[in-house]
């Protein structure tokens, strides 16, 4: 596993960060329980381990150290056995409404095993595991075992209880929620690698008020008299048409811009769509002419050659062409040639949105973002 391979310096920060946070834990709850926010679970392993924060994606896996991907999930001990939360279809409702248990068992599994591809060849991983941080009176339990594929062909033992449908492949046990369609796994948590003994501050809001720099009036702050300011350098782009109000790529340009008409194209040539208000509120992000070329760093450590294209840079591609689509439809999607991208096959991955950082003047970096990811960052800037 992961944990007892780490150095033992790193192994001390990180349960020293574990019980500090789950320290205030009366901020959030008057259990005896600790609590501890997933957030700041995925964070402090990052930070402890030097791992790629991967969470803000929403894929797979929240971490990646090397070429293993990492699940970190943080839940009540009950025992060692609880279903936890493991994927989400909920824009997938209709491939599963009047199957039999059989047929809704399968969907799930497909879609699951499809999703740790995605995360797999856009990150270039091997491998992945769950890191747990289960948690019981006074005390924080790190628990770790394998987060496997769905063996398709060893699924038995199905079964449906009102809402749910339950199911085995012989080595994990499954959950489906039809109501919320969504798949839960089995966590036996019985691998205990290492304890954090927590002692939970019963008045942790007078220890805040300490930090507060002394001198400053709480009753002049100026919290709330101004509007927040953007000064971040990332933005998110959709993989879909921005016009559509289904969210549905078009038909004949970017992510489908190879079945376009006018000559003969490549079956890889993509662009993905830049709307028009991206370049009005950050008119500096990028280059202003479709002539310069910059760096455009993908996610599984390829760097690619790219320039803004279409009439008033409503579009990214890469230079070639076909390297971003061989990329995107190909090793990520993993769409046949002549497949048009449809928002059943981007619902399917789980995600809908990239997001793009610039990290210099000529360079930056693409990563996928989870479905709702650019509405969600349009509506920020929304007046």
């Amino acid at each position: 596993m992961f944990y007892d391979k780490q150095d033992e310096k790193n192994k001390r920060i990180y349960k020293l960060y574990l019980k500090a946070s789950a320290s205030l834990s009366r901020l959030f709850s008057d259990s005896e329980i600790p609590f501890l926010h997933y957030r700041a679970a995925e964070n402090i392993f990052c930070f402890a381990f030097d791992a790629e924060n991967l969470a803000r994606d929403d894929i797979a896996v929240d971490a990646k150290k090397d070429m293993l991907g990492i699940g970190i999930k943080t839940f009540l001990h009950n025992g060692g056995n609880t279903l936890q939360k493991i994927a989400e279809f909920n824009r997938l409702r209709s491939e599963f409404e009047n199957k039999s248990p059989g047929e809704i068992a399968l969907k799930a599994a497909e879609l699951r095993n499809y999703r740790l591809d995605v995360a797999k060849e856009l990150h270039g991983l091997e491998n992945f595991i769950y890191h747990c941080i289960t948690r019981e009176a006074g005390r924080l339990n790190i628990v770790e075992e394998n987060m496997d594929y769905i063996n398709l062909e060893h699924i038995s033992d199905i079964r449906r209880s009102r809402n749910t449908v339950l199911f085995t492949d012989g080595i994990n046990e499954y959950s489906f929620s039809l109501s919320k369609h969504t798949l839960f796994k089995r966590f036996t948590a019985n691998n205990i690698m290492d304890t954090v003994d927590v002692e939970i501050i019963e008045n942790p809001f007078e220890m805040l008020a300490d930090c507060i720099p002394k001198g400053r009036n709480i009753e002049e702050s100026e919290i709330g008299k101004t509007q927040p300011v953007y000064r971040k350098k990332y933005i998110y782009l959709p993989l879909y048409a921005p016009s559509d109000p289904n969210m549905h790529p078009a038909l004949k340009s970017g992510l489908n811009q190879w079945n376009a008409g006018g000559r003969e194209r490549h079956s890889d040539e993509v662009y993905i769509p830049v709307p028009a208000w991206i370049h009005k509120v950050f008119p500096d992000f990028f280059p202003k002419s479709n002539k310069t070329v910059f760096s455009l760093h993908l996610p599984n450590g390829k760097v690619l050659k790219a320039s803004m294209c279409q009439q008033g840079r409503k579009g990214l591609m890469s230079n070639p062409n076909k390297a971003l689509g061989r990329w995107l439809l190909r090793d990520v999607l993993r769409l046949p040639e002549g497949t048009l991208v449809t928002r059943k096959v981007l619902d399917a991955s789980g995600i809908d949105s990239v997001r793009v950082e610039k990290i210099g003047e000529y360079e930056y970096k693409i990563d996928f973002a989870s479905t709702g990811s650019y509405e969600k960052f349009k509506s920020t800037f929304e007046q």
